[in-house]
């Protein structure tokens, strides 16, 4: 080797080193694309894009609930099996939207079961027909209804809850019950403007329900897990946040009926509303959303 490009491969390995040593390394180590924070020594949350992942360990197996997209669900894949060596036995889906179903597909033939509401099944595969992207889809083989389904593995025992139509007609609500923490899907946006699907059987009415029916089911110590969180929250809360969010569909509601049904606004003046009387968490982009899903609703 030439003494000066000796000098120069020694020169980049200094500089290798003092970097690998430099906060900027170990910063840009923490920035990766995903996010995993276990909650418990069996249980965590996954996040990279989409909605929220909730899995749980075992010692007889993995159960993953929803799935984001596919390049995601395959980081998570990796991440787990660096975890255990424990086969994946359950993926549970909340409901059928993309940002939690599409990363079904890197489950393919490496889970054992895919479970779901009937609702959510039908609206998966309807939407994948739809948008011709049936080869790109792995659908729920188990399906329930109202009574929801339930599975003990291990130690813990899984139980999946329907309260009827809210974000979607098919939203399921997935309780760990051992661990006491349960998984709400897109049911709360936590301080986030919702998406309010009318297309899939969305009920704000009855969605405010789904929501008082939820702190009615569960106790003050369970931890929840929320599909989405405005920019500053956190997606994991209790039963306050989902308080907050019942409030804020009351309000949506109310304020409707009062521009819509009583004023007599027309759409083009009722969607230029920039705030919701009563509502002060709840900012940002997005209320367009809500407003033409309670337009929806009570002129339909």
């Amino acid at each position: 080797m030439q003494r000066s490009h000796f000098i120069r491969q020694v020169g980049l390995s200094v500089a290798a080193i003092s970097f690998l040593n430099h906060p900027l390394f170990a910063l840009l180590q923490k920035s990766q694309a995903w996010k995993i924070n276990m909650l418990t020594d069996t249980v965590g949350v996954f996040s990279e894009k989409g909605g929220t992942i909730l899995f749980l360990l075992t010692k007889k197996g993995v159960v993953v609930i929803d799935s984001q997209f596919a390049d995601a669900a395959a980081h998570l894949i990796d991440e787990i099996k660096k975890k255990t060596v424990q086969p994946f036995r359950y993926l549970i889906n909340t409901h059928h939207h993309s940002d939690h179903t599409s990363g079904n597909i890197a489950f393919k033939g490496l889970v054992k079961q895919v479970v779901a509401h009937e609702n959510s099944y039908a609206n998966q595969k309807a939407v994948a027909i739809k948008s011709n992207t049936v080869d790109k889809q792995l659908y729920p083989d188990r399906t329930f209804g109202d009574e929801g389904w339930n599975k003990k593995l291990g130690e813990e025992e899984i139980q999946t809850y329907y309260f009827g139509a809210g974000h979607t007609n098919g939203d399921s609500i997935i309780h760990l019950q051992n661990s006491n923490i349960v998984h709400m899907g897109d049911l709360v946006f936590n301080r986030r403007y919702p998406y309010i699907d009318k297309s899939a059987g969305a009920s704000i009415k009855n969605w405010i329900k789904v929501l008082h029916r939820t702190n009615q089911t569960f106790s003050e110590q369970t931890r929840f897990v929320f599909g989405h969180a405005g920019e500053g929250y956190d997606i994991t809360g209790n039963k306050a946040d989902i308080k907050a969010f019942q409030d804020y569909l009351e309000k949506l509601l109310e304020f409707g009926k009062k521009e819509i049904l009583q004023s007599g606004k027309s759409k083009q003046e009722f969607l230029k509303n920039t705030t919701i009387p009563g509502v002060k968490e709840w900012k940002g982009d997005g209320i367009e959303r809500s407003l033409n899903a309670v337009w929806e609703e009570l002129t339909s």
